[in-house]
């Protein structure tokens, strides 16, 4: 049924997501699936902030990030399961639907907290990739 599933992480908050991480695997192995993880940078908004950090603050964040999440796969993803590691940069919702289009991917996995005030207002980036996902989109309670 998915022969591609993008699986979102956020490798600053990488525990309460371990539902969605076994959820995704799960899934992967019972459809011998190409697992893709993505995590994302943001990047910062505009130049004028951009101008507060050193000249290659963007370049070491997303080598540090490359890292991590090769990383966290080694721990989390079991050798049997075929994984890509995708390390998005910019807005988290855009990054998330722009590569799980990019690598044809027919379901998203990704875990969402309990909702905030803050949420309703402002949106979290689970709901929006929801909402303007064309792929299925498999939101993990953790």
């Amino acid at each position: 049924m998915y022969h591609d599933i993008l699986l979102a992480v956020d490798l600053s908050e990488a525990k309460p997501q371990a539902k969605a991480v076994e959820t995704a695997v799960v899934l992967a192995r019972s459809f011998s699936a190409t697992l893709h993880v993505i995590t994302v940078v943001p990047d910062f908004g505009t130049s004028m902030v951009a101008s507060f950090f050193p000249k290659d603050y963007e370049k070491t964040a997303l080598e540090h990030a490359d890292r991590a999440l090769h990383a966290f796969v080694a721990e989390h993803v079991p050798d049997d399961i075929s994984v890509q590691h995708i390390v998005g940069h910019g807005s988290i919702y855009r990054e998330i639907i722009h590569y799980a289009g990019q690598t044809g991917c027919d379901l998203i996995v990704m875990s969402s907290h309990r909702p905030e005030l803050s949420d309703y207002l402002l949106g979290p980036n689970a709901a929006r990739v929801v909402r303007h996902a064309t792929q299925s989109v498999m939101v993990v309670r953790e």
